[in-house]
């Protein structure tokens, strides 16, 4: 999946997750953090390339993702596997609190849109031809469906005409249908 798509589906299923189990308290700065934390999250997985759009946003990202590069080997390893997601899960679980003041944010929220980011990045390309390596070192490969031509083609056609505006209609539709949810988000910052 392109990155465009990858942004769109972890948006996609943070709005999904709030809709479901809306936070009990809510902040301006958490909202704003747990926005920027989904974003990336949704392109953490592929910091094992040196053409992620992550390593734009930060200065020094080029070089610094050429190393990871190396680091990582090739695409689609650790990053990508069981092994490289609970690695993830606990250094974010350390880390998250420790940069955040807990009493100006809420960090077990923006530690769990970053990681509802990076599984829906994992869950998308799922659904890519490539698959992913889930039990890696291992070479096998998870996809769906199974059958390996019936997957998504990345940046192609049915990426770009159905996947990325069907997620953007379900944005749509998740704020038309719990506006009122969304409404008392965005008008005081709390729920």
């Amino acid at each position: 999946m392109t990155s465009r798509t990858h942004e769109a589906a972890a948006a996609a299923s943070l709005l999904w997750v709030v809709s479901k189990w809306p936070p009990v308290e809510m902040n301006w700065p958490t909202i704003i953090g747990a926005l920027i934390c989904n974003l990336i999250g949704s392109l953490l997985p592929d910091i094992d390339q040196a053409s992620n759009r992550l390593w734009d946003m930060i200065p020094g990202g080029n070089t610094l993702g050429k190393i990871l590069r190396r680091v990582f080997i090739s695409h689609r390893t650790l990053s990508h596997s069981l092994i490289g997601f609970v690695i993830f899960l606990y250094f974010f679980d350390w880390l998250i609190p420790k940069l955040f003041n807990g009493d100006f944010v809420i960090s077990s929220y923006l530690f769990w849109s970053l990681m509802i980011g990076y599984v829906s990045h994992l869950l998308a390309d799922m659904l890519t031809e490539d698959g992913l390596p889930l039990l890696w070192p291992l070479k096998w490969k998870f996809g769906f469906p199974p059958i390996r031509s019936w997957r998504i083609k990345t940046g192609k056609w049915f990426e770009r005409l159905i996947v990325f505006p069907g997620l953007v209609l379900f944005i749509l539709f998740l704020f038309w249908k719990h506006n009122q949810l969304w409404w008392r988000l965005i008008s005081n910052g709390s729920i």
